[in-house]
């Protein structure tokens, strides 16, 4: 018999390759704007955007402050004035093209769908997660997609996981597996929800946090050496 009967799967950099997807969309962007874009202002755009969804992952701000203020924060530093709201807008119609799939991804979940109940877990902004999941052909996998916009809550918040848990017909959480690239977000949020987790780290990153996995992969494939017990 099988331990697991229930997964859940980041998106960004678990399924889909956000970083392809950001860079990409960012060119366009800064392209648009007549704006050179260089790898300076590239690294600080990115590390202001991981500094605001981390006090977001850490319930300090609401996902509209995120997204809203990013690139006015950004363009601060330069000495710019823009409507942050306005570049989000055009930004998020770049981004939402973006289906750029992690290695190994389609066949992975192509292959459990027959064998497990399939979920989406992100956190993000619902209708640019919907087209990119479309668009990569990953969406008619999953049983149910569950985004934070949506639930009001995000992870790694239990109450994220409450509302998930309470739209799965007979779910036990000692079946569920949560399968994520983020320690703070994926793992310690399957953490406080009670499940068992897989940290996707294909980087190889030492984990500097108190945050402990239940099992570590750095392929996807790998996941089904764990799942085969």
């Amino acid at each position: 018999m099988r331990k697991y009967r229930t997964l859940f799967f980041d998106v960004d950099d678990t399924l889909l390759d956000f970083g392809a997807a950001e860079n990409l969309a960012l060119s366009m962007l800064f392209e648009e704007l007549h704006i050179p874009f260089n790898k300076e202002m590239e690294a600080r755009y990115k590390q202001i955007n991981q500094g605001l969804w981390k006090s977001f992952e850490e319930g300090k701000i609401s996902r509209d402050e995120v997204v809203n203020s990013r690139f006015s924060l950004l363009f601060k530093e330069y000495d710019k004035e823009v409507d942050g709201k306005s570049l989000e807008q055009t930004y998020r119609c770049f981004l939402e093209e973006g289906k750029q799939l992690i290695s190994g991804a389609l066949e992975l979940v192509s292959d459990l769908k027959n064998q497990y109940d399939l979920y989406i877990v992100t956190n993000g902004v619902s209708r640019t997660q919907d087209k990119r999941l479309r668009a990569s052909g990953l969406h008619p996998i999953f049983k149910n997609i569950f985004v934070s916009e949506d639930a009001g809550y995000q992870k790694p918040m239990k109450e994220f996981f409450d509302y998930v848990f309470a739209r799965i017909p007979n779910f036990a959480a000692e079946q569920g597996l949560m399968i994520g690239d983020s320690l703070t977000a994926d793992i310690k949020g399957g953490e406080l929800a009670g499940l068992d987790t897989c940290w996707f780290n294909p980087d190889r990153k030492p984990n500097h946090t108190t945050i402990v996995p239940t099992y570590q992969i750095h392929k996807l494939e790998e996941l089904n050496r764990i799942l085969n017990g």
